[in-house]
């Protein structure tokens, strides 16, 4: 048996509801469990009721061990650790079972108000999942797309001296044919840049200091500019290409497109909710109520962002 863990109150009312369930389950005949889910295999037995590998998973999922949907390797030692926790949460729950703890009138109310967010964390998944596909995904990426204003990205190389004079020399030698790339790596000061030929690779103008936008302005693919004050010295900067800023692809886009649906599909929901339904709140606050998901609402929507725009192309400057 594993040592002994300290356990959270929501899981542990958690616990005590299914042991409850699952008790009151026996008690009415039983038989022979079935997998609940498709896949499913049994990894332990508590008391003669069995923990499904799922029951792992879904502990795992809900401690942030895992993703949800991620793999979990039955013969792994986080598996391992996780069928630990589940089998003591069983026994807990079944032992305060059995001192009839369930029936405590506190014990009640917070066995209702896990049984409430089971059932909410189960409502928001099934319309998440019916609602945000790939076709969905796909729908919003090509919207934004045609939404999205693109800039104009420069490719350049860097060449960055102490002072003026060692930016003409350097300047001296490219023009007499020597390799921007070559001299780079021998002469810049850049640590950043100077090991790969001074590669600044893809940027847009907008996210460089004044003095790069001033000289690349009019600058052409072959060109050579500069010198001009940079920090740390002088610059001379060769473009090697220019072309129209390139959208994120959709598969890096995809998990802010998913959160974005999720989170407008559970603001949709309890909007619709709580338009017909009567809510009666008791207490004044100084802020308004809001008909979206708090902080610890149903965990499909743990990963939704704040509210803002939906998602577009990749921030100016992203590397390509």
């Amino acid at each position: 048996m594993a040592a002994v863990r300290p356990f959270r109150s929501a899981v542990l009312a958690g616990a005590v509801l299914a042991a409850a369930l699952g008790l009151a389950a026996c008690s009415r005949g039983g038989g022979a469990e079935h997998a609940p889910e498709r896949g499913d295999r049994a990894v332990a037995k508590v008391d003669g009721r069995t923990v499904w590998s799922s029951d792992v998973k879904r502990e795992a999922v809900a401690q942030g061990l895992i993703g949800e949907g991620e793999p979990l390797d039955a013969s792994s030692d986080l598996f391992r650790r996780v069928l630990d926790e589940v089998v003591d949460q069983r026994l807990l729950a079944g032992e305060a079972v059995k001192r009839k703890l369930d029936q405590d009138p506190v014990a009640q109310r917070r066995l209702a108000a896990a049984r409430d967010r089971v059932l909410g964390d189960m409502l928001v998944e099934r319309v998440v999942s019916d609602a945000v596909n790939d076709n969905a995904v796909r729908g919003l990426y090509q919207e934004q797309l045609k939404l999205a204003k693109r800039s104009e990205e420069i490719h350049a190389r860097q060449i960055v001296v102490a002072n003026a004079a060692d930016a003409e020399a350097v300047k001296k030698l490219l023009a007499s044919g020597g390799s921007f790339e070559t001299l780079a790596m021998q002469r810049s000061t850049d640590a950043a840049t100077r090991f790969n030929g001074g590669d600044l690779g893809y940027f847009t103008i907008d996210v460089m200091p004044q003095t790069y936008d001033a000289a690349l302005k009019t600058a052409k693919p072959g060109q050579v500019v500069g010198p001009f004050p940079v920090e740390g010295g002088f610059a001379l900067v060769k473009v090697e290409d220019r072309r129209v800023e390139q959208p994120i692809a959709l598969e890096a886009a995809r998990p802010q497109i998913v959160r974005f649906l999720t989170y407008d599909q559970i603001r949709d929901l309890l909007e619709k909710l709580r338009g017909r339904s009567k809510v009666e709140v008791m207490v004044k606050t100084d802020t308004p109520a809001q008909a979206i998901p708090p902080a610890d609402a149903p965990k499909a929507a743990a990963a939704a962002p704040a509210a803002g725009p939906a998602p577009g192309p990749a921030p100016k400057g992203a590397a390509k």
